[in-house]
């Protein structure tokens, strides 16, 4: 297992950078004799950078995404947009059709389908009208490849919390045929599938509800393997998340999900977990997600709260709501609170990287954002900071073909895996 050190600079970079200052990487102490400049680091870091893919996999849209209220190709007020994706150089995306969970009658879901479907076409119509020539929509791992080698951006669709469905499983098959390649079965809150991580008191949660996964659970997860949807086990239960690896006939992800044993948090996942997703084949994806990232004292949580109580802020919403005046002042108070208690950076971002490669290995490791979902840390609040990314990386010593596993090629595996399984089961029914 490799370890990943951290050093200070000047720092001993690999043989790509030795080649920079003519030094030859096959002489033995050459590496290590050899300090490297900053400017040679940036300057491997952004050649490694060009040359690969890099895929986010958890990035949220609002339900008007792709209108006119939000218009994804233009530089905005969202941390994720085409300008800010090109700027940062992230290559490709999963846009995420998630609905909060809810109750489960017939009307609510009814309602929720509805509104989740608003995100299925506001991402097709960002790819298929209002800006084809910019980004195209991608429903394989080929054509992932494919659109990137052209020099276009790729838009991929997840379906996050599969509550809005009800009971009819007929719907995940037009998740798919929508273009959806990987759904997690719960979110925040236990559902008709499973017991999710989280519990939701106000709907009624109050321990396990089914166990793990529920029978429709069980279904659910062959439905995705037959039809060639990645399982997506993030937000799910600890019990809930262990059956659906065991359940799951082909390689599963975590798409937006740390490590417990650096941040202990429900949300995360602990050592047994991870080593269940290696023996399954999958991949787990840390998220830029501070309160996953870094557990901050409980005097953090309870001087937020104080100072949103002040401004009555309950939402994002009550915050544009604000008077210039009292605004700026909220502004301060968040400043002021962030020096006394420093929020997540991108350094404590990749420490979570590196449990992943060095506990389970190298081809089971990927990153994520949570951008506009509540993700971004101090480094990478935004798409266009994407590069600071892969700049970390560098700095810790991953090869460039560590890098290119770690950012797409860990990720494309598994979604070639789970198309090879559907075709098996498919060709099976036959």
């Amino acid at each position: 297992m490799r370890v990943r050190v951290f050093l200070p600079f000047p720092v001993l970079l690999s043989a790509a950078v030795l080649a920079l200052s003519g030094c030859d990487a096959d002489v033995p102490g050459a590496e290590e004799a050899t300090p490297v400049g900053e400017d040679d680091i940036i300057a491997e870091a952004r050649a490694i950078h060009d040359r690969i893919i890099t895929i986010d996999t958890h990035v949220d849209i609002p339900f008007n995404f792709a209108t006119d209220e939000v218009d994804p190709g233009e530089r905005g007020r969202f941390q994720n947009d085409l300008p800010k994706m090109r700027e940062g150089g992230l290559d490709a995306a999963f846009f995420i059709a998630y609905h909060g969970q809810g109750e489960r009658t017939p009307e609510v879901t009814a309602q929720a389908w509805e509104r989740v479907m608003q995100k299925y076409d506001g991402v097709r119509r960002m790819a298929y009208e209002m800006y084809p020539d910019e980004i195209e929509f991608a429903y394989t791992a080929d054509d992932v490849e494919r659109i990137h080698g052209e020099g276009k951006l790729v838009a991929l669709i997840g379906k996050e919390n599969l509550w809005p469905i009800g009971d009819d499983l007929s719907k995940i098959e037009e998740i798919f045929d929508m273009g959806g390649r990987y759904i997690s079965v719960t979110h925040n809150g236990h559902n008709q599938f499973g017991d999710a991580a989280v519990e939701r008191a106000d709907l009624g949660d109050d321990g396990p509800e089914w166990g793990g996964l529920s029978p429709l659970g069980e279904e659910a997860i062959d439905e995705m393997n037959r039809l060639g949807i990645m399982v997506d086990i993030s937000h799910l239960g600890r019990e809930t998340m262990m059956q659906a690896v065991e359940r799951s006939r082909a390689p599963v992800i975590a798409s937006h999900s740390s490590i417990r044993a650096l941040a202990d948090h429900p949300r995360n996942l602990d050592d047994e977990q991870l080593r269940a997703v290696q023996a399954n084949g999958g991949v787990v994806r840390p998220t830029a997600l501070g309160a996953f990232v870094k557990v901050q004292p409980p005097e953090r949580g309870e001087a937020l709260q104080e100072l949103r109580d002040r401004f009555g802020i309950e939402s994002g919403a009550d915050v544009e709501a604000l008077s210039e005046e009292d605004r700026e002042a909220y502004e301060a108070g968040l400043t002021e609170l962030e020096e006394r208690f420093p929020p997540a950076n991108l350094q404590d971002f990749i420490d979570h990287v590196d449990y992943v490669a060095n506990l389970i290995g190298i081809d089971h490791v990927g990153i994520s954002s949570d951008f506009d979902g509540g993700g971004g840390v101090e480094g990478w609040m935004d798409s266009s900071e994407t590069f600071n990314v892969t700049l970390e990386l560098v700095r810790r010593g991953y090869s460039e073909d560590e890098i290119r596993q770690i950012w797409g090629g860990n990720l494309l595996r598994v979604m070639r895996e789970v198309e090879s399984v559907a075709a098996e089961m498919q060709g099976g029914e036959g």
